[in-house]
């Protein structure tokens, strides 16, 4: 019994220090390279500018309606109306003025009043300035595909 053990220890200390003498690089590289999954990730895409108009909000009124995707309005959240874009896209909306930018997910059809390009909660209208003027021009650009 005695002796299964410590072959059973010696064992053990082979694979976690390699046998003795050996090179250590190739041990480690013939146990990491094929019996380990690679743990680099693919760098994010760079967002592509999808368009540039006028971004109107959602008043809180709406709050709690159903968006065309399902979701009920949240004037809190960070979600946009689009009339082509996949429902849950992520979309850089940035105000053309002043620079600021936010990200939101699509979760609605729309806009459908005059020539809007896309429909931002309260939230991200508030982050890019656009609340009290009610509107402004935008770029969009779409991330991550």
């Amino acid at each position: 019994m005695r002796n299964q053990r410590l072959a059973a220890l010696a064992f053990a200390a082979t694979v976690v220090a390699g046998p003795a003498g050996a090179d250590s690089t190739a041990f480690d590289a013939a146990f990491t390279s094929a019996d380990q999954p690679a743990t680099s990730v693919a760098p994010a895409p760079e967002p592509r500018t999808i368009g540039i108009g006028m971004a109107s909000y959602y008043g809180r009124k709406f709050a709690g309606r159903r968006t065309a995707s399902g979701d009920a309005f949240d004037p809190d959240g960070y979600t946009a109306a689009h009339r082509t874009l996949p429902f849950g896209s992520k979309v850089r909306v940035t105000n053309a003025r002043t620079g600021a930018s936010v990200t939101v997910r699509i979760n609605d059809r729309g806009p459908w009043h005059g020539n809007r390009l896309i429909d931002l909660s309260d939230a991200a209208a508030r982050d890019i300035g656009l609340m009290s003027a009610g509107s402004g021009k935008v770029e969009l650009a779409l991330l991550g595909e």
